[in-house]
């Protein structure tokens, strides 16, 4: 039995905490947060863009502390599942690991790419997992996509295109503070750096045009990702582009030697539309659609929590969510950047 500790209770460590509840071999044991009035159960100040707003929690069954050494000190929680801010990633997870404890820490692994080096050094000199919540791959359509171009049924993927864009930033002062958050060349846009490089590898280089929101950080792009060695175009738009009426969007197209993955779904008008249900397209001339069941957002938590339990229990790497992983994505983040603002290839080391 995993037991987890979960700190910070946001948005994000609420829907961990709900999704962490059909987690088989694990079980929430642990909170902590700095606000009186969560701790006390009172959750209904939280609300995210998808899945339950917060209400009235019963915790008496839980530890439940205001300080984030406390809780490092429980010897009874075996991992640590961190829902903070990005900007203190790094110092919590290190803290963390440092304290015996596995670590499961949110996206993105953190801003600076020297402190996410550090990060993987000591998650790999702890003995203990250091895992990275890139939960993009357990989305059941991203999860289909995956299994679909692993598994070498319908052939080899020969390119693709994928895009993420929503409107521009008015709702999180976490993300419109690049120095803290990113913004949406790394926050946003991770997800899909992840994504790739679990399907297709690291690229050798990139090639983006965009829009730079300051420095070294990217408010929209779309990028080439170049394979030396490989017959394969993978392209990806992402950033805050959008209007508000369609807030959101995310999709791809995959074209495999037999066979063609396509998907989009979007917020338009404050309303969910899948324009584009996951859809297979094979070299008979079918056309097949997909059934994912009922795609209820918490799942998709619950299955990458899954995912990060069976790995502890079962001493395996966790590969989809390897800390490693995570700082590749980082650093095509800002491969691209870079790209944006020289207009030239940028060769990945």
């Amino acid at each position: 039995m995993v037991r987890i500790g979960i700190i910070g209770i946001g948005f994000m460590g609420m829907i961990h905490y709900y999704g962490a509840k059909k987690v088989s071999g694990a079980a929430v044991v642990a909170i902590c947060t700095r606000d009186q009035k969560k701790l006390d159960g009172d959750w209904t100040s939280i609300q995210g863009n998808f899945g339950p707003r917060g209400g009235l929690e019963d915790l008496s069954h839980l530890r439940r502390y205001d300080q984030i050494e406390a809780l490092l000190a429980d010897p009874d929680i075996d991992m640590v599942d961190i829902c903070l801010p990005t900007h203190l990633h790094k110092s919590v997870s290190i803290a963390a690991l440092k304290a015996g404890k596995h670590v499961l820490v949110e996206k993105p692994i953190t801003i600076n790419l020297d402190d996410a080096n550090e990060m993987v050094q000591v998650g790999a000199e702890s003995g203990r997992h250091f895992m990275v919540a890139h939960v993009l791959p357990f989305f059941a359509e991203f999860a289909y996509a995956k299994q679909a171009v692993e598994g070498g049924a319908y052939g080899k993927l020969l390119g693709g295109h994928l895009k993420r864009v929503i409107s521009k930033l008015t709702w999180s002062r976490e993300l419109t503070d690049l120095e803290k958050g990113g913004g949406p060349g790394i926050d946003l846009h991770i997800h899909d750096t992840h994504f790739i490089q679990l399907l297709c590898g690291v690229p050798d280089a990139v090639f983006s045009q965009g829009k730079l929101a300051g420095g070294n950080f990217v408010e929209y792009l779309t990028t080439q990702y170049i394979y030396n060695d490989k017959d394969l175009s993978i392209s990806c738009s992402s950033g805050a582009v959008s209007q508000q009426g369609r807030a959101f969007s995310h999709g791809f197209e995959l074209y495999l030697e037999k066979a063609t993955l396509l998907f989009e779904f979007a917020t338009l008008g404050g309303g969910p539309v899948t324009s584009m249900p996951l859809t297979l397209l094979t070299d008979d001339g079918e056309v097949h659609k997909v059934d994912l069941g009922d795609g209820d957002p918490v799942g998709f938590f619950t299955n990458e929590l899954q995912y990060a339990v069976d790995a502890i229990n079962q001493g395996q790497e966790p590969t989809v969510l390897s800390g490693t992983g995570a700082r590749d994505a980082l650093l095509l983040c800002y491969k691209e950047a870079e790209s944006v603002k020289t207009g030239e290839v940028m060769r990945l080391s």
